[in-house]
């Protein structure tokens, strides 16, 4: 292990966690159990391949969502997102609050959003397995920017090389063009830094089975607009981490999205939703929270209110056309620029907040869209007047609460939970 063995203490705990949650589905199944176990399987599988890379010195790397992940796919080069520990939930995880106060001991503002907080303590304490290279960010916002040059100046992991796709701010066609030749330098970069070579023809491969899971994934969201919605939250929130993570462009992943359309027209043909009692159809316009585990359960229990759509479940992609190797890129480099959430909405105009909530209002039949109000997210903060008049145009009311959506110690779920409820009573959910 060299001088890894130290950072590798957490990705064996998590092993150990999850074969505990695999183990305890596999022994007492629900109707669910075949959707949510091969979601368990594939973090496992991602952790073990983490420890083999570390052990038998293969190359692997540290990057996070939305950087393409089907180049990886098709170059068979191991990854894992540096800040995955931060969206696990509190009930999960057992050292939640010790690196919430971790994070609390680092000389950062204390107003930087705590996802990137949580990065750079993951970095700082050596809880991280050191990559092969590292593929950066430099959206949705100039935090990000901060959190790797604070990893660059770190003792262990200065001399990991990294590289950050640049994205420019327009959505044009020259901007498309430029993020495309951005993503080949990646390319280039990643082949230098590992030794793992890409085909072109095998990237192509790929493409096409990301593209029959964004279909299917678009199939299923048409179905989540049937009353009652089929599913709750979870299954809501999944499609975007197999599309973007580590199964993405592999026929599991396919498989995977088969069986989910498939129990979701089973129970909209049964009339036999996941969430029995669903009486308010919510938008909850941003990133998951943690803590979402509490809050959704209270949510369905005592209000008969339904998740049906968020940043997250939005599906806005468009297919890659795979025919020529320019237009393999730029779609590519659409999907990874303008699509995927959160970078789709905060990098660019006011208006593809306004969009997508009018959108969604519409197509969902949503009864009210709830904006938490992260505050990490500073540049969507300007946008809450607008997006309220948005609401206000299409004739649903907006609640903004003010929230953190990594540490539930800035607002206590129970403060949460009662604004939403004087909110439903006060408009007459």
């Amino acid at each position: 292990m060299g001088g890894n063995g130290r950072h590798l203490e957490r990705t064996i705990e998590e092993i150990e966690q999850y074969e505990g949650f695999q183990k305890l589905l596999q022994s007492a199944p629900d109707e669910m159990s075949h959707l949510h176990l091969p979601l368990l399987e594939n973090r496992i599988e991602t952790a073990r391949r983490t420890l083999e890379c570390v052990e038998q010195g293969e190359p692997f790397i540290a990057t996070w969502y939305s950087n393409a992940p089907e180049i990886c796919t098709a170059m068979d080069l191991h990854w894992y997102c540096q800040v995955a520990g931060a969206f696990i939930s509190a009930v999960e995880s057992p050292h939640t609050m010790d690196d919430l106060e971790g994070m609390d001991q680092l000389s950062v503002p204390a107003d930087c959003c705590t996802l990137l907080r949580m990065g750079l303590y993951y970095v700082d304490a050596g809880l991280l397995p050191i990559p092969t290279a590292i593929v950066a960010m430099l959206e949705p916002c100039d935090g990000i920017t901060s959190l790797h040059e604070a990893i660059r100046t770190n003792s262990e992991w200065r001399n990991v090389p990294m590289f950050a796709p640049d994205p420019p701010y327009f959505s044009d066609e020259r901007s498309i063009e430029y993020f495309a030749g951005e993503l080949r330098e990646m390319v280039a970069f990643l082949e230098e830094q590992t030794g793992c070579k890409l085909d072109m023809e095998r990237l192509r491969e790929i493409v096409e089975e990301s593209n029959r899971q964004y279909e299917l994934w678009l199939e299923y969201n048409e179905l989540r607009r049937a009353k009652p919605c089929p599913h709750g939250l979870i299954m809501g929130m999944a499609p975007f981490a197999v599309a973007q993570g580590t199964l993405c462009g592999t026929p599991r992943a396919t498989a995977w999205f088969r069986e989910l359309v498939a129990d979701a027209e089973k129970r909209v043909r049964e009339n036999r939703p996941e969430v029995a009692q669903q009486k308010i159809r919510l938008l909850w316009y941003d990133i998951h929270p943690v803590w979402f585990g509490e809050l959704t359960p209270w949510l369905e229990e005592e209000w008969g209110a339904n998740v049906i759509q968020s940043m997250f479940m939005n599906t806005p992609y468009t297919l890659v056309d795979t025919s020529s190797e320019d237009s393999l890129w730029r779609g590519l480099a659409k999907r990874n620029l303008l699509d995927t959430p959160m970078i789709r909405q905060a990098r660019g105009t006011v208006e593809n907040f306004v969009h997508d909530i009018e959108r969604s209002v519409k197509d969902f039949s949503i009864d009210c869209v709830v904006w938490p109000g992260h505050m990490g997210h500073k540049d969507s903060a300007a946008s809450v007047s607008v997006m309220r008049e948005a609401c206000r145009d299409v004739g649903v009311p907006f609640l903004h609460i003010g929230v953190d959506q990594f540490d539930r110690r800035y607002t206590p779920v129970e403060e949460i939970k009662n604004r939403i409820s004087e909110f439903f009573r006060a408009m007459g959910l």
